[in-house]
């Protein structure tokens, strides 16, 4: 496991149920208000890995990909606070994103997840955790997670302790 620097880690999962409990392992970290991007091809396991974050974060539905209607919302229970799912494929610019309320959902309590988050990357805010997925074998993912910020670079070390002890 490559460790590149404080705002940067570099890994290998080798299965979708690994990509799974890496998101759970990510999703018990996270607080309101923190933005998780995700970027990667078709199957590199972006919808797994959002599947696992919601469930460590506390969400009791399973999380599914709102590519047809760009936003689920998903109350975590006890407290009501929200993850917000936002699928970006079909979107083709950040001014149509702007158009679907991204900025609010920026801005409301809870924690907001974005998969295909490069197409809308300039209306983004440059505090963030950004992870790209690609494909290196049939089952096997790489991930590799950037910290933007001081907060993110807390969470990125979080991560690091919790999902592998360094």
């Amino acid at each position: 496991m490559p460790i590149l620097d404080a705002r940067k880690l570099d890994f290998m999962s080798h299965s979708a149920a690994q990509t799974h409990r890496l998101g759970v392992r990510l999703g018990e970290l996270l607080r309101p208000g923190d933005l998780i991007c995700l970027s990667g091809e078709l199957g590199t396991g972006k919808t797994t890995f959002a599947a696992g974050v919601g469930r460590g974060w506390g969400v009791t539905q399973p999380l599914t990909s709102p590519t047809f209607i760009l936003v689920n919302e998903y109350p975590r229970p006890g407290d009501g606070l929200k993850l917000y799912h936002i699928d970006c494929y079909r979107v083709q610019d950040a001014r149509e994103a702007l158009d679907f309320g991204l900025a609010e959902i920026l801005d409301a309590p809870g924690v907001v997840l974005i998969e295909w988050a490069e197409r809308i990357q300039s209306v983004l805010p440059r505090e963030r955790l950004w992870i790209t997925l690609r494909h290196v074998a049939e089952t096997k993912r790489g991930l590799l997670f950037e910290a933007s910020g001081a907060r993110y670079e807390r969470l990125l070390a979080d991560f690091r302790r919790s999902a592998f002890g360094v």
